[in-house]
């Protein structure tokens, strides 16, 4: 078996938000990958969208056609060899992650089983959390969605801080405060600054919602530096998560072995794929910590959460859990803050050729 067809599609889908009047809409990548007997794997990834299918299209195909599709670890390294150390940007890692993550489909259909199975297949569930608590919305309306999300059985939520650029530091800890007396004590509230903090600002937070219990604070300070995020775990309760767009193994260790992090978060979609996303997971063991998702891609991460003993839950998040909805069929939906991992072989989902025609761009 070889890899016969290599192609990357650009798509701009309308996704729509609860209790927002207009759709919001994300662009993405897709990767087909088809080998010779007739199998085909699917990846997607929202970065760098036009640049990353000009790298796979022009650089990428011609390297990878011709090679054994189960050999991931082979056409990884070889990618790494020949565009790494002339691309070094989160271009190539997301084209990498996209080209592993649809080989994995395929090495999941070739052996009739589901990718989770064959990375480790710790368990046949993984955690769910849904990020519900975008910036846009007033404090009352966070509220509303928050109590809603609760009441169809979600139990482990995300929201946002770091609103309007960072600049109101107490007004975050008033939505926090806000969310967490609306949803009560029993369900888990994450926050995310997405790098937006200075470590002062980082600190002001923690202090301030400390009293409502955060599970973990993402991503909290300017561009995960490893240096800011020990000094921040020196000063708060709150365990610290970050590592969601770190392209390779490499950039996790410095979190890890540093001790900056509580969670360690590789994304199959950013880092390299599940190859590299593996490794990462192995490390973070290695340490005693746990990885969670963030940055989304529920249904490509899920499996690597169940996976292995230290996978723990996956993010939800509203626009890109829509988005997957419309360009694939068989989506699984997370009930009572768990994801049960589909029987099917692969990833378990398929294309929706009707969605992919109508939101392609041209």
């Amino acid at each position: 078996m070889i890899i016969k067809d290599v192609k990357a599609s650009c798509y701009y889908v309308p996704v729509q938000i609860p209790l927002m009047k207009e759709p919001k809409y994300i662009e993405a990548v897709i990767l087909r990958i088809e080998t010779d007997n007739g199998l085909v794997g699917y990846s997607i990834s929202d970065v760098f969208s036009t640049t990353v299918k000009e790298l796979i299209d022009h650089e990428v195909a011609p390297l990878i056609k011709g090679m054994n599709p189960l050999e991931t670890e082979k056409v990884w390294d070889l990618l790494y060899k020949k565009l790494n150390i002339r691309v070094l940007t989160g271009v190539w890692s997301s084209a990498t992650s996209l080209v592993d993550v649809a080989l994995w489909d395929i090495k999941g259909k070739h052996f009739g089983e589901p990718v989770a199975r064959l990375l480790g297949g710790a368990s046949d569930k993984a955690e769910a959390y849904v990020t519900f608590g975008f910036p846009d919305y007033d404090r009352d309306t966070l509220v509303e969605v928050a109590k809603s999300m609760v009441a169809k059985g979600h139990d482990k939520l995300k929201m946002v801080v770091a609103r309007n650029n960072a600049s109101d530091v107490k007004e975050d800890a008033e939505r926090v405060r806000a969310v967490r007396e609306a949803i009560g004590d029993d369900a888990d509230l994450m926050i995310d600054a997405n790098y937006l903090f200075s470590l002062n600002q980082a600190v002001q937070l923690c202090k301030l919602v400390e009293p409502y219990n955060i599970y973990w604070f993402e991503e909290p300070v300017y561009g995960n530096d490893f240096r800011l995020l020990k000094d921040l775990r020196r000063h708060t309760n709150i365990p610290i998560a970050a590592g969601q767009q770190l392209g390779n193994q490499w950039q996790h260790r410095e979190l890890i072995v540093n001790h900056a992090v509580d969670i360690s978060q590789p994304n199959v979609c950013f880092v390299g794929g599940y190859s590299e996303a593996l490794k990462v997971a192995n490390l973070a063991r290695a340490y005693n910590l746990p990885i969670g998702n963030g940055g989304t891609w529920p249904f490509h991460n899920m499996h690597l959460h169940a996976a292995v003993a230290n996978g723990t839950r996956v993010e939800f998040h509203f626009l890109i859990w829509g988005l997957c909805k419309t360009l694939f069929k068989n989506t699984p939906e997370p009930e009572n803050g768990w994801i049960k991992i589909p029987e099917r072989p692969g990833i378990g989902i398929d294309p929706n050729e009707d969605a992919m025609k109508e939101y392609a761009v041209k």
